[in-house]
């Protein structure tokens, strides 16, 4: 390759045409480990700051890190291109200078009243951006500006959860039902330009330069750990955890109703779990068929900021007035004022959240309607919590508060699921 100081470096076929694009705002590199994602990265910026003047914010979360991963990249790329003697790197504070002016210098968002002394950054390259909070990438965002100079964020790392705001803002966020890119598009096409952003997805296999047996290494993950394998060798993101419910699907209301219609002895339930400005008032509308030890959740209500008499008024235009609804029995206020206002609505017995959790997890298979689109947002990813010191999971601790989860427990209160020991019983108390 040729810039304005002529060297010669062999690279990777997959992020040659990575290295040469800059007709792009957004560079966000996703992959798995040692698929040489950072190095290439590194690698572009050198060869543009070669090239022209420019100042580029290399950022991490914590600061420290720096010195053994980007600084220590930077570095041996530089080495490696025979241009130490052009090219000065300095330690102390971290920072790179080119023969030209330009200069590369690193910084952490611990520190980040460090950010605001810098000026005209034209380039920000985010290593391990799903480390830094989203926050700190909107202000990032802020300090990208230039006079003159076009301006450019790269973005690399390894696939996380759906969760993390990596995978929100450039790909889906069901929160808010907003939809940029489907990452599964991604993974097909391994590389996309949508909306001034590139995308590139890159694996092991992608590394001409790695060791077979590295290779070999990632591949033996996925004997014991099935979230890593994901992320590690096939750069996905995903669910990282244990699933709480993986029996779960979602199929269209039609088709949950004419199972419901179907069906010989059907059980209706409703549960109500309660919430105001933070949390979310949620209502579960189920239909259990004890012959098949199904669960079908068909209707939903979810909102929150609403006081007692709004939320009245709400269930009755959904015609639950008439209806038995279990609630949170430590809402004795909201109950009684619904009680009052003539709905049926009555509070749980007191079982623990272990004991809720095992009693859902007993159903063979848990149908949500596509109506339901809060319960499948929540139920479908849900995971259990992991001790972080023993790496078990945690029963009764969840990765997210699932308002719906609870409204099913409150809704089941009455009912009990064969235990798969053969001495359950599906029965009203």
């Amino acid at each position: 390759m040729t810039t304005a100081t002529t060297v010669d470096k062999e690279v990777n076929p997959h992020f040659e045409d990575f290295l040469f694009d800059w007709s792009h705002k957004f560079y966000f590199l996703v992959g798995g480990y040692g698929s040489s994602k950072s190095y290439n990265a590194a690698l572009k910026i050198i060869m543009k700051c070669l090239e022209e003047k420019r100042t580029v914010l290399v950022v991490r979360e914590v600061y420290d890190t720096h010195r053994d991963s980007t600084f220590s990249l930077f570095s041996e790329i530089i080495e490696d291109l025979n241009l130490s003697k052009k090219v000065r790197v300095n330690s102390s504070p971290m920072q790179i200078r080119f023969p030209n002016g330009a200069k590369i210098i690193f910084r952490g968002m611990d520190k980040p009243e460090k950010l605001k002394s810098i000026n005209n950054i034209s380039i920000v390259w985010l290593e391990e951006c799903s480390e830094i909070k989203y926050a700190g990438f909107k202000e990032l965002l802020g300090r990208l500006r230039h006079p003159t100079l076009s301006l450019h964020m790269i973005l690399t790392t390894n696939p996380v959860s759906k969760d993390n705001w990596a995978y929100t803002h450039f790909f889906i966020d069901e929160v808010n039902e907003r939809t940029v890119l489907n990452d599964e598009d991604l993974y097909k096409a391994r590389v996309i330009i949508h909306k001034d952003v590139y995308y590139h997805h890159s694996i092991a296999e992608d590394n001409l330069f790695l060791q077979a047996a590295y290779i070999e290494q990632l591949e033996e993950i996925k004997e014991y750990d099935p979230d890593l394998y994901r992320i590690a060798k096939k750069g996905r993101f995903g669910i990282n955890g244990k699933l709480v419910l993986p029996q779960l699907e979602v199929w269209d209301h039609e088709d949950v109703m004419r199972d419901i219609n179907s069906m010989r002895k059907p059980l209706f339930k409703n549960g109500m779990d309660f919430g105001f400005v933070d949390s979310f008032n949620a209502i579960s509308r189920m239909c259990v068929d004890p012959e098949k030890e199904w669960l079908y959740i068909w209707d939903e209500y979810y909102t929150r900021g609403k006081d007692d008499p709004e939320i009245a008024t709400d269930m009755e235009e959904k015609g639950l007035k008439k209806k038995i609804i279990k609630g949170d029995n430590a809402e004795a206020k909201t109950i009684s004022y619904l009680q009052k206002k003539g709905f049926r609505i009555l509070p749980c017995y007191k079982l623990t959240r272990i004991e809720n959790t095992k009693k859902v997890k007993r159903f063979k298979k848990i149908i949500i309607s596509s109506n339901c689109p809060n319960h499948e947002r929540e139920l479908k990813t849900l995971t259990f919590k992991k001790d972080p010191k023993t790496d078990r999971i945690i029963e009764d601790e969840f990765n997210i508060d699932p308002h719906t989860f609870s409204a099913i427990w409150y809704g089941l209160d009455d009912y009990e699921v064969t235990n798969l020991k053969g001495k359950g019983y599906n029965a009203k108390r």
